[in-house]
């Protein structure tokens, strides 16, 4: 059975993505979980970062090489029309490697909330073009999902930025709000944001970020 090598849950948005995805396609796999302060992460992963999967003899490392090699043996990974596979990836690729003011300013820190101090142009940007490109998906393709009426890949990767709507409450339309509570009522979703307040790992570089960019105004963690 593969073993997907991952962080903290309360922090770790990378190690979300390919966890939930093969959580919610029930494509079995064991969990490691490696605490940041922990472990050098390269006694697993050639690149010293998670998350990473090992499958017999073959490691696979990011997200994204992960998402893809996974959907070698199982193609329900991404959707079936070949239209909506081709946005699927393409928003996929877009959050794997774009979206840099909101990764920064609002980190993923799954048992706390935050009040913005502000939402500066850099931030606005990202949420206008996050607004657009779950608008597109959805009309496009009917939803629930953002590409389709099964949840793929695409959604994965923008699981934690559901998390990172429910930390900071950034100004979001309508439509985005719905589909981001629709990824949290996912199962996978409960579990992960159950075993993330459970956690009494703290990471103090994490922790700096929400309060540079914000004020914890709860937190929900266990002591």
């Amino acid at each position: 059975m593969p073993v997907l090598y991952i962080a903290n849950k309360n922090y770790s948005s990378w190690s979300l993505r390919p966890w939930v995805l093969l959580r919610e396609l029930g494509i079995p796999f064991e969990e490691k979980l490696m605490p940041f302060h922990a472990t050098a992460f390269t006694t697993f992963s050639p690149s010293g970062k998670v998350p990473c999967l090992v499958d017999g003899d073959t490691t696979v490392w990011d997200s994204l090489a992960i998402t893809e090699y996974v959907a070698e043996a199982h193609p329900e990974v991404w959707p079936a029309d070949k239209t909506a596979r081709a946005f699927a990836r393409c928003a996929a690729a877009e959050m794997h490697s774009g979206f840099m003011a909101l990764r920064t300013q609002c980190g993923m820190n799954c048992g706390i909330r935050v009040r913005l101090h502000r939402v500066d142009d850099a931030l606005q940007r990202d949420l206008t073009r996050l607004n657009a490109l779950w608008n597109d998906g959805l009309k496009r393709f009917g939803g629930p999902f953002l590409a389709g009426n099964k949840f793929s890949a695409a959604d994965a990767f923008y699981a934690p930025v559901a998390f990172r709507i429910q930390t900071y409450a950034p100004p979001l339309g309508e439509n985005a709000k719905a589909y981001a509570q629709r990824l949290l009522a996912l199962p996978s979703m409960r579990e992960w944001y159950r075993d993330a307040l459970k956690e009494t790992w703290r990471d103090a570089g994490h922790d700096s970020e929400a309060t540079h960019w914000g004020t914890i105004t709860e937190d929900l963690r266990a002591a």
